[in-house]
């Protein structure tokens, strides 16, 4: 699913992927559900594409996800990312992935995270899990 839902650079949002032209892809916002087109000089990364930073390796954005969906219950995170202090923001954080890179993860990523976290279970887009492992389960019992 993540593969799919689109962040692209100087817009405000998510976008999920609709089609795919020449030097372009059609995008549908998930907010107002306006389509339009992103192109190939826009910064546009896929979700599934993001890892953040941790003291050992990189943990994939999915996996995150899915803690904070496990750590809300599947709910909307409490705290406001715009009026949270930075030590909430890292609290909240370490309270998910206690191992990330207090160097390289600024606050910023963490209010962004949020937002996006919030922003998809609003949306109920709460299967953080590719379906490609289920894919891949259902192909070898063929």
């Amino acid at each position: 699913m993540l593969k799919t839902i689109l962040s692209i650079s100087g817009k405000p949002g998510l976008y999920k992927l609709v089609s795919q032209g020449k030097n372009m892809l059609i995008v549908e916002s998930l907010s107002d559900k306006k389509r339009f087109p992103a192109y190939g000089n826009e910064k546009i990364i896929s979700l599934g594409d993001i890892a953040m930073y941790t003291d050992s390796d990189d943990v994939p954005l999915k996996d995150v996800l899915q803690a904070m969906k496990v750590k809300e219950n599947g709910a909307v995170v409490a705290i406001d990312p715009k009026k949270a202090t930075t030590e909430e923001l890292r609290d909240y954080l370490e309270s998910v992935l206690p191992n990330f890179d207090r160097d390289r993860v600024h606050s910023s990523d963490i209010k962004k995270l949020i937002a996006w976290y919030n922003l998809l279970v609003s949306y109920g887009m709460t299967d953080f899990e590719e379906a490609q492992d289920t894919e891949t389960e259902v192909n070898k019992g063929e």
